[in-house]
């Protein structure tokens, strides 16, 4: 893909997918600008999008370590904490960033979520809720702004090679190996590379086709 003029904004940029989007997308000619900056408080979503300049595209990778915590026992401030992590962040950037791409009539804006919004899963509620809000948002945002030449997409991933979800310690535990041959059909895990790939596609002229998209990337363990 050749994506040689590009500005991309990537956030999150040293956790989940960020490290491996921001190589990619260099590779491709892009200028990655790499945010880290948590994101929680209500004003910084704002400050990040104005400092980082003009922006063709924002790719929003945000990411926490997932609770795995039964139903009746989720407290109000693990619910609060994954909605603030999760959730807050996504309009707060949106809107900051889509004025300028109204302006221009162009633009992507591309959110890089979770499978398990698509696929139910014990013990996963509250994440499971934060990326399914992560998704809706994005069907909704994308219906809307698509007559302005702006395509708003997201990817809904799992099983995907990653620091912040499969580490190495996870990857080599004999448990979770017989479970990846039992639960997912394409027997591995998606590489860093696909999964960047597929980004990389998605930031290209060739999606402006894609409005308000979900597109799963689990192996085959949620199809939808």
């Amino acid at each position: 893909m050749d994506l040689s003029s590009r500005r991309i904004l990537v956030t999150h940029a040293d956790a989940f997918m960020g490290p491996a989007i921001c190589q990619h997308l260099r590779q491709c000619g892009a200028e990655v600008i790499a945010s880290t900056a948590p994101l929680t408080d209500t004003a910084e979503p704002a400050r990040v999008i104005t400092g980082a300049g003009e922006l063709d595209i924002l790719i929003v990778n945000l990411s926490i370590p997932a609770p795995v915590t039964a139903a009746t026992d989720i407290s109000e401030a693990e619910w609060r904490d994954t909605f603030t992590r999760l959730v807050d962040p996504l309009p707060r950037l949106c809107k900051a960033v889509l004025p300028g791409m109204i302006q221009r009539q162009a633009g992507k804006i591309l959110v890089i979520g979770s499978a398990a919004a698509l696929r139910g899963m014990k013990r996963t509620a509250t994440y499971s809720a934060a990326r399914g809000a992560q998704l809706a948002y994005v069907q909704a945002l994308g219906v809307e702004v698509a007559r302005h030449n702006i395509q708003v997409n997201a990817i809904a991933q799992n099983f995907v090679d990653n620091p912040t979800y499969f580490p190495a310690s996870v990857q080599q535990d004999e448990r979770f190996r017989a479970r990846l041959h039992r639960e997912v059909p394409l027997g591995r895990l998606v590489t860093p590379e696909e999964d960047a790939g597929l980004v990389a596609y998605l930031c290209s002229k060739l999606a402006d086709c894609h409005v308000g998209q979900v597109f799963p990337l689990s192996g085959g363990w949620a199809v939808r």
